[in-house]
């Protein structure tokens, strides 16, 4: 982790230090100064709070016992004391097409959907999240393969290669499946619960405030609805042809 300290014009006094995280030096060589006067560029963090919430940020600075940080559409202010830490958030390369009904892992997906009674395209959706179809992704919370299982969750459904599409997708198709029962089939709960934790869906009776497992739910639900979008809208097209299909 790595800080500089900068001033953005105006009185030096007016701030302590200004800092500001870089995940890596190309970023830093390539934005410079400018980022570090202007919060809303690309990249975004996750800031992690003593009370387990997890806030989206832009970026922070201390100023005293207080630390300012830079969220969409403002900024928050909280005790020195509160932020655990800050957490540079997970982008993974795709490596394939991602599939609507067809693609590398339609096999796969199908055969998982079958087996364990779960839709195909909320498994494809939950790849397509997770791990942006990368089956080598590993995040840096040790989540693994394309439905990023944790390596306790891949014991508890017998995945011995989490890197191995097909045991991958078996097993958090499994989990997946699990969830739904869990929660009598709410969506919601369950990406949530797959994204947070079961435990953290308990602890707020729902789905949990922290941006990122709310951003994951609704990513996910939305590709769902579009998915039973499209029917509605062929049958209002071509009416007859739908009626004629039935």
């Amino acid at each position: 982790m790595s800080y500089n300290r900068w001033s953005c014009g105006g009185n030096e006094g007016q701030f302590k230090i200004l800092k500001v995280r870089f995940t890596s030096l190309a970023i830093f060589a390539s934005l410079g100064a400018a980022v570090l006067c202007a919060p809303n560029g690309a990249r975004a963090d996750y800031a992690v709070l003593r009370s387990g919430a997890r806030l989206h940020i832009s970026g922070y600075e201390t100023i005293g016992d207080r630390v300012k940080l830079t969220v969409e559409g403002g900024s928050i202010d909280i005790a020195a004391d509160e932020l655990v830490s800050v957490e540079p958030e997970d982008h993974f390369t795709s490596v394939v097409t991602k599939p609507e009904t067809i693609g590398p892992y339609s096999e796969m997906i199908h055969a998982a959907a079958t087996k364990h009674g779960v839709d195909e395209k909320l498994i494809s959706h939950v790849i397509a999240v997770e791990s942006n179809y990368n089956p080598k992704a590993v995040s840096r919370k040790r989540a693994q393969g394309l439905m990023q299982l944790m390596p306790e969750t891949a014991a508890k459904y017998s995945v011995a290669n989490t890197f191995d599409p097909a045991q991958n997708i078996d097993g958090g198709t499994h989990y997946l499946k699990d969830l739904l029962a869990k929660y009598s089939g709410d969506v919601k709960l369950a990406l949530a619960a797959y994204n947070a934790g079961p435990d953290t869906v308990a602890r707020y009776g729902g789905v949990p405030p922290f941006t990122e497992t709310q951003k994951y739910v609704r990513a996910i639900t939305d590709k769902i609805a579009k998915d039973n979008a499209k029917p509605a809208v062929l049958a209002a097209a071509f009416p007859a042809v739908h009626s004629s299909a039935k």
